[in-house]
């Protein structure tokens, strides 16, 4: 084991949140502004996952005034305090990319009952 698996070994997580594709997610996510910290919170669709260890990351998807806008998260960053499960989606697919030319009601995915 070389010194950089050592680092990346230490910096895993040690709880996972545990959400899966289709999901709508509530990230929180810790922002540093100069001196000063907050943390803001994004919500919307998990449309893709990908990558694994240190590297692993998550897109989430929604739409702010009328325009598509995706986020990718780092699961394991210290940036991200916190993902909140708010529905879970019934979806059949790895990938919601087609949800990128949906628009109103068409880019809803069913929940899972």
């Amino acid at each position: 084991m070389n010194k950089l698996d050592i680092f990346a070994k230490e910096q895993l997580k040690e709880e996972l949140p545990s959400f899966n594709i289709g999901d709508t997610v509530r990230v929180h996510n810790r922002i540093k502004e100069g001196s000063r910290e907050r943390i803001q919170m994004f919500e919307g669709t998990v449309i893709g996952r990908r990558g694994s260890g240190i590297s692993e990351t998550f897109t989430v998807r929604r739409i702010a005034y009328g325009v598509g806008v995706e986020k990718t998260f780092p699961i394991h960053s210290p940036n991200v305090v916190k993902v909140d499960v708010t529905r879970r989606g019934r979806v059949r697919r790895a990938k919601l990319y087609y949800l990128r030319g949906r628009v109103g009601k068409a880019s809803k995915v069913k929940e899972l009952i």
